[in-house]
């Protein structure tokens, strides 16, 4: 590694912090690089990233926390944690991963580090420990993250998960430099990880500015090659049968994990073991059943172009918009035999794939939607095509911000990260801030609009674009206000209050509680500067704080209780002297 590297890190580093309206500190900032960039391959968005980073004291020398369920993040409101009954639907074997990252922005990698972690990880893996020793040593935010996966490996014994337990350290040293006594150390800790439960492995990785700069300049390709036997063509558009064989290659990336990116417009996620999924599967391992595409309804891809050559196709801008179940499970059920024996004959049976060409986004919408109508799919999976949805992404991009409906379309756009706004941020904003209810925003982080009920309170036709889009700046505000403190919060503190102040910041500027997003018409269209000033955010801070901890004491409730509480928004709000909450 030339000391260039090292240099051009800190200046990609430097652009992004000052990018932001409250500029973050080079640790903070090298601390969310370092776990976007150990996490590269699973295309998370900078609101994930950001929910994995520990932050604070009593971290154990751990800085992200992250647990996957095959190549899908889990939150705290995931169903597999939430919904016993859940666990059934997840194939035997899916491999549950546990992934932890630390970053320092010193110019070595040492066994210190590594001594802390794996002192960490021996108490926290420990499945016997007592929840109060627990408390005593480590943050609640660390303890939180780690019961995540410890739920979620409760939850799915039956179905025999693969455990992996992976380690990034992250520093501004060269990771080909590691010093001989710190890669035994290393060895030690992977060794740890393996014997942590009967089937775990474990994976230590050294992370320098080299292999930063490599990562965070190999973004994820939309433009890819999809060999086929047979097509029809009809304008731009074709239908091609495509060999099973190469449609693993088309969805594997260099690592040979599925390419999670060119789903990322798909309306729901991969069931798992459902009764669909492992009828594909069965009709896989027979080696006398049809023809695939005679039993499968195949894959819609959407893409900008498409330019046919020898039986190739180039497509550009790819998105899968139906098929993901298909896609997902000829993927697992035949990723591992394609690496050892390419040329075996269920390589040779042929899907169907439609190749759609369409930049219109409108049209791309309306093919997302029909397609999936084929089966039961939930009227909440496709709300991102619904015309509320793109009439905010276009009222927000009108105004400087980027609503990101499509995920991650506006961060490989480059547009500066505390501007981009997911659906489940605006929809906490919302609950927590309009609808009185930020207990609710903070128990479902990742859930909130699986009710169809819940979606109409919050998506409303009545609620005026304005309002969506001065929400989402205040609570950005109150967001940015807890990094100007003279006394730094805990991480723990910020997960679970910050929705709390934001709404006490309306209710202050309204003068009431109320749940009626229409109130904030004329506030909204006032402009973003309407909201308490940061000495009046100040004083409702520290008063929330002492009500926070007072009916802890009263109840003797847990912090992640309190904040989930509608009994302490009650609480809160009649302390504070704005009476209970009123319907209008």
């Amino acid at each position: 590694m030339s000391a260039n590297d090292r240099v051009l890190i800190d200046q990609l580093i430097d652009e992004k912090r000052n990018a932001r309206e409250a500029v973050l500190t080079f640790d903070a900032a090298f601390e969310r690089f370092a776990c976007e960039h150990a996490l590269h391959g699973f295309g998370l968005s900078d609101e994930e990233v950001e929910g994995g980073v520990m932050g604070g004291g009593n971290d154990g020398g751990i800085d992200g926390v992250y647990v996957f369920l095959g190549n899908r993040l889990l939150h705290e409101d995931s169903e597999i944690l939430t919904q016993p009954t859940a666990a059934a639907n997840v194939e035997v074997g899916v491999r549950l991963t546990l992934w932890l990252v630390q970053a320092k922005k010193s110019t070595s990698f040492s066994e210190t580090a590594l001594d802390k972690v794996a002192a960490t990880c021996s108490t926290m893996l420990d499945l016997s420990a007592d929840e109060s020793d627990l408390e005593q040593l480590f943050s609640p935010e660390l303890i939180a993250r780690f019961g995540i996966f410890k739920t979620a490996l409760a939850r799915l014994l039956k179905r025999h998960p693969k455990v992996s337990i992976k380690f990034s350290y992250v520093t501004r040293g060269e990771a080909d430099e590691v010093h001989p006594k710190v890669l035994v150390k290393a060895k030690h800790l992977e060794a740890q990880f393996d014997s942590a439960f009967a089937v775990s492995s474990g994976e230590v990785e050294f992370l320098g500015p080299a292999e930063l700069w490599r990562r965070s300049s190999n973004l994820p390709s939309y433009t890819l090659e999809l060999p086929y036997r047979e097509s029809i063509t009809h304008g731009t558009s074709h239908i091609a049968l495509v060999a099973l064989g190469d449609y693993v290659e088309f969805l594997s990336d260099e690592k040979q994990a599925i390419k999670s990116h060119i789903f990322d417009w798909n309306v729901r996620d991969y069931q798992g073991n459902v009764e669909v999924n492992r009828e594909i599967a069965a009709t896989l391992e027979r080696a006398d059943a049809p023809e695939f595409w005679w039993l499968n309804n195949g894959v819609t891809i959407v893409c900008s172009q498409a330019t046919s050559v020898g039986k190739k196709l180039s497509l550009s801008d790819v998105q899968i918009v139906n098929g993901l179940q298909t896609s997902y499970t000829v993927y697992e059920a035949l990723r591992d035999e394609y690496l050892s024996d390419p040329t075996a004959p269920v390589f040779e049976r042929l899907v169907q794939v439609r190749i759609l060409v369409t930049a219109d986004q409108v049209a791309r919408d309306a093919v997302i939607r029909a397609t999936n109508r084929q089966t039961a799919v939930p009227v909440a999976s496709l709300r991102a095509t619904d015309d509320i949805q793109r009439q905010i992404e276009s009222y927000f991009f009108e105004h400087g911000w980027f609503y990101d409906r499509r995920k991650n379309f506006y961060r490989n756009q480059g547009q500066p990260a505390d501007r981009i706004v997911s659906i489940p941020a605006l929809a906490q904003s919302v609950m927590a801030m309009a609808l009185g209810q930020p207990d609710y925003a903070r128990a479902r982080p990742s859930s909130l609009l699986k009710s169809d009920s819940d979606y109409r309170r919050v998506f409303s036709e009545k609620t005026p674009l304005p309002v969506y889009l001065w929400l989402v700046q205040n609570q950005r505000r109150t967001d940015d206000f807890f990094q100007v403190l003279p006394k730094p919060v805990t991480r723990s503190e910020y997960t679970n209050l910050r929705f709390h102040l934001a709404m006490l910041g309306v209710v202050d500027l309204i003068g009431e509680v109320f749940s009626d997003p229409g109130l904030l018409s004329n506030v909204a269209r006032a402009g973003e500067e309407v909201f308490p000033t940061t000495m009046r955010l100040s004083s409702l801070w520290y008063q929330l704080q002492h009500e926070y901890v007072a009916f802890q004491r009263k109840h003797r409730a847990g912090v992640d209780k309190t904040a989930k509480s509608s009994e302490f928004v009650a609480h809160l709000t009649n302390a504070l002297g704005y009476g209970m909450l009123r319907r209008r």
